[in-house]
């Protein structure tokens, strides 16, 4: 898993080269980039899977400050065998909020878990892609078309398929995956922007400790409260087991989540996460026999179908983006050039700028 290879660009081909070395070497990476990602959809649901059976005996808090321990010891003890680059000081700030924000989605989901199969939450989750969309239209100033948002529109609309029966059987914490699903867009823009700064081992380290630091804090402030999620208790025999599980699923499918978005972009890689549901209906049937009513499969399908529907939208918009910025630099490169070898008197354009 970590002898995977680095993100940096390859080696400048030759000039003579560049074209076919370019055609070979794209593939790759995407291919790469969603095998990781298929990587992380079959080890992902083992976290849902382990933190459902320590959450019926333990505290939400424990299981969430377990999975942040596991997840630095392991990382830290690699980081000591494969050293890789740290980021730099200024982004810690970043990592911090990146680590913090994982922790409350942890923490929104492992609450759902206590309540709902695995399969229904994890469906109402993956509305995060449409959250994703709008997030970078308020705050990244991303153009967003009507297409999207009538997207996102559906994609929220098969959610309530999924929380409508489920908010009348176990109440509010059907919309905690909602919660999870918010947190998680925010962690996903700091992935991304966060993704090229330093080894992927620290960054996941990082991640860890300041997850760690905010639910060690909750538990802290809810010791002696009573709290079903946060008045912390000694875990017994399996639980032990159970908690080292959430930590070692957790840290292997977050570090091949990383490794998928540095190899592929996000257009190529995303998709293929819907997956994700799929094998973790399969793991609900085999260790609950739980397994998802034909209304929630349907709005597993719209919520889904909406999610690659923007994510297409998407695509298609980054390529025009694409396009008009090539041209762009060809037509500055073109005038450049003429202007450098023109003869001032032949010039098209006048002094005043306006055409001859």
């Amino acid at each position: 898993m970590t002898d995977a290879p680095r993100p940096s660009p390859a080696s400048r081909p030759s000039a003579a080269s560049a074209a076919p070395v370019r055609r070979r070497a794209a593939p790759t990476g995407a291919v790469l980039g969603v095998l990781y990602m298929f990587g992380f959809c079959v080890a992902g649901p083992g976290i849902d899977i382990t933190a459902k059976l320590a959450a019926a005996t333990l505290p939400v808090g424990v299981i969430g400050l377990a999975r942040f321990v596991t997840q630095t010891t392991l990382l830290g003890a690699l980081l000591l065998i494969r050293p890789e680059p740290m980021p730099p000081l200024r982004a810690l700030p970043a990592h911090f909020a990146r680590g913090a924000l994982i922790a409350v989605a942890t923490l929104f989901f492992f609450a759902a878990l206590r309540h709902m199969p695995v399969p229904d939450a994890m469906a109402i989750f993956f509305v995060e892609p449409m959250m994703l969309t709008l997030l970078g239209a308020a705050l990244l100033r991303e153009q967003v078309g009507w297409r999207r948002y009538a997207g996102c529109a559906i994609g929220f609309a098969g959610s309530l398929l999924i929380i409508q029966p489920s908010f009348e059987e176990v109440g509010v914490p059907a919309l905690y995956p909602l919660g999870t699903a918010a947190a998680f867009a925010f962690y996903m823009i700091l992935t991304r922007r966060l993704g090229q700064q330093g080894g992927v081992l620290p960054m996941q380290a990082l991640a860890g400790l300041s997850g760690g630091i905010v639910v060690g804090l909750a538990l802290w402030a809810g010791a002696g409260s009573g709290s079903a999620h946060f008045d912390p208790v000694w875990p017994q025999g399996l639980e032990w087991a159970l908690l080292a599980g959430v930590g070692v699923f957790a840290t292997l499918s977050h570090l091949l989540i990383v490794m998928a978005l540095r190899h592929a972009p996000a257009s190529v890689a995303a998709p293929v996460q819907y997956l994700e549901i799929v094998f973790a209906a399969l793991y609900s049937w085999l260790v609950f026999r739980e397994f998802p009513d034909a209304l929630t499969w349907v709005g597993i399908a719209v919520v889904a179908g909406s999610g690659l529907y923007v994510l297409h939208r998407e695509q298609r918009a980054q390529i025009r983006a694409d396009a008009l910025a090539a041209a762009a630099a060809a037509a500055a490169g073109a005038g450049a050039g003429a202007g450098d070898g023109a003869d001032p008197a032949a010039s098209p354009v006048s002094k005043s700028g306006e055409p001859s």
